[in-house]
């Protein structure tokens, strides 16, 4: 079923080389959209595309009763959830910018951080992609800002609490994310970013393609990256461009649904870069692997909802 949109569904015209489109797909993110779409504008979007999947919350109404649809705010209503990838693609064909930032609902852009971004988009023809310094409301730096690829053999080290032993075994033991690494002075090429805040070069987008829509919620972004390596792009990790991250405001109270798809997602990213490397018989195991870690991952989740039961009705 097509989305339902809140404008004609005409071309946007053309804008200046420099400028940028902002893409925020929302699900529920309440008061949170509000506070992302004014700091876009405030950092200096072109236009700012919102693409809501299904949401039942206020959070449409509360951008509207602040900025005004016209060809600056778009608004495009999903008739139902269709996922994050599928909806970050919606929101590209009403962009003509020659860069795109997809920005997740509970972010917020610090003045200067897009110009950061865009400067070092644009300061090699090499370069695809860049994210910036994804923080805490504390300022401290949040996982997945910069990593490294998650092979199967990091994915499980970091899962069953292994990679605590890289300081003894770094070799062994590596994990896949970056944050505990000494912050660099300026921008340095990673292997992935945060879907979170991901600029792109509308051309190396054409040459790559769009997101990967089998992907419903997670590892979409590291897909991408994948992608865009394989094409010859190069992914960039801007620290001075800082951006403050409420983790999981869209999923948090849907969690069994969220870390189902999770791990769908990597058993689909491992399959598509990672099932040739492996025999049969080691990939059966990662497969059995991450459904185990799906089960701990339940049961953590299943625990903690018993304990603030019982305390509600101890408090009742």
């Amino acid at each position: 079923m097509p989305p339902s949109i809140s404008l004609p569904a005409t071309l946007i015209t053309p804008p200046l080389q420099g400028a940028c489109d902002v893409v925020v797909v929302n699900y529920n993110a309440g008061e949170f959209l509000r506070a992302c779409v004014e700091s876009a504008f405030a950092a200096g979007a072109s236009t700012v595309i919102v693409v809501d999947n299904n949401s039942r919350d206020c959070s449409l109404a509360t951008v509207e009763q602040c900025h005004k649809v016209d060809d600056s705010l778009i608004i495009v209503r999903n008739a139902s959830n269709l996922g994050f990838a599928a909806a970050c693609n919606i929101g590209t064909r009403y962009s003509a910018a020659p860069h795109i930032l997809f920005l997740n609902p509970d972010t917020v852009l610090s003045s200067d951080a897009l110009g950061g971004l865009i400067d070092t988009l644009n300061s090699s023809p090499s370069i695809g992609m860049v994210g910036g310094f994804l923080c805490n409301p504390d300022g401290s730096e949040q996982p997945g800002g910069r990593r490294v690829f998650p092979t199967p053999q990091r994915a499980l080290l970091r899962a069953f609490g292994l990679s605590r032993l890289t300081r003894f075994f770094p070799a062994a033991f590596a994990d896949f994310l970056l944050h505990k690494d000494p912050v660099p002075a300026g921008p340095v090429e990673v292997d992935a970013i945060s879907g979170a805040c991901m600029l792109v070069k509308r051309e190396a987008m054409d040459m790559v393609g769009l997101w990967d829509e089998g992907y419903f919620l997670h590892c979409e972004d590291l897909d991408w990256c994948m992608r865009f390596g394989h094409s010859g792009w190069k992914i960039m990790f801007v620290p001075c461009a800082r951006i403050t991250h409420e983790v999981g405001v869209c999923s948090r109270n849907r969690p069994y649904f969220v870390e189902w798809h999770k791990h769908l997602g990597m058993l689909r990213f491992y399959r598509k870069f990672f099932r040739h490397r492996y025999p049969i018989l080691l990939w059966g195991g990662v497969v059995l692997a991450v459904w185990f870690r799906f089960s701990l991952v339940v049961a953590r989740h299943a625990v903690r909802q018993l304990r603030r039961s019982a305390e509600a009705r101890k408090h009742a």
